[in-house]
């Protein structure tokens, strides 16, 4: 995936829309929270036995017969993790999905790495416990199976996916499996500097069509259903997917994080340039 044109082209056309005061890191090219040796200045303090002395502002001491020091912002690089989920419900649609899903798991990886950071990608495939992948595996991801069978909140209960604090967090997911809005933000959100949630959805998923009697399978359980996609069962479908959506923004906004939802087959040049540019999670460069 590094070496797919369109994601080449988005890598060069955006930068990750980090918050102005952005999270703890290596050394790199963003502005954090803390106070090191960038040339921007912060604020004053006291001073205190072991401050650099070169950072005394002696123009300050002269008129005030106090020592105060310059605090400067650090600069550090953003680090960066990427939740994929793997799971079966993201390889329908003829792969559409799992297209995306991969080619942002990619981009963003790409973006973090141009900062000077070494993102990290969380699989979530059937490999227990989770594969996670650094930057130089971008080039077979294509070729790692999207065969899980447990949802993400499973392996958050379960304790397998373990989050580094201080990170700035992108899950990729369809969000189509049972959860609590409020708690699955909450674990996702705890100790973490910024959280994005992109759900990819197909076409169909949004807008699916009466198509008479039909077997539904889950593709995760094997569970099946035999329903009539009548009118009165789409309007249900959807109502219950708009309250999803719904609760998951909600929660998002209360956790100060960003949740959006993007539709598989509008391609990733569309996706990345109208809707996550919509919600800042990317900037042009």
């Amino acid at each position: 995936m590094r070496n797919d044109p369109e994601v080449q082209q988005a890598v060069d056309q955006y930068q990750m829309g980090f918050p102005r005061l952005p999270t703890a890191g290596r050394s790199g090219e963003m502005l954090g929270r803390g106070t090191g040796s960038s040339i921007e200045f912060q604020e004053y303090r006291e001073y205190l036995p072991g401050d650099d002395l070169r950072h005394v502002d002696w123009a300050a001491y002269a008129r005030s017969d106090s020592l105060m020091v310059r605090l400067y912002r650090e600069e550090i690089s953003p680090r960066t993790e990427l939740i994929l989920d793997a799971s079966r419900s993201m390889a329908t649609h003829q792969g559409v999905k799992s297209k995306l899903a991969l080619q942002l798991t990619s981009l963003f990886s790409q973006l973090a790495g141009k900062l000077g950071g070494q993102p990290q990608i969380h699989f979530l495939n059937s490999a227990h416990p989770p594969l996670k992948l650094g930057i130089n595996s971008l080039d077979r991801l294509a070729e790692i199976p999207i065969d899980g069978e447990q949802s993400l909140t499973e392996l958050l209960n379960e304790g397998s996916l373990l989050l580094k604090p201080q990170s700035v967090r992108i899950v990729i997911s369809d969000f189509l499996f049972p959860l609590d809005p409020d708690q699955l933000i909450k674990r996702l959100s705890a100790q973490a500097s910024t959280l994005w949630l992109i759900q990819i959805l197909a076409d169909w998923e949004v807008k699916p069509e009466a198509m008479g009697g039909r077997r539904l399978i889950d593709v995760e359980s094997s569970e099946h259903a035999d329903l009539l996609l009548a009118p009165q069962v789409i309007k249900t479908y959807r109502e219950r997917l708009h309250r999803l959506q719904e609760g998951l923004l909600q929660a998002s906004r209360r956790a100060h994080a960003s949740f959006i939802t993007v539709i598989a087959e509008r391609g990733l040049e569309t996706v990345c340039r109208d809707d996550l540019t919509g919600v800042e999670i990317l900037r042009p460069v």
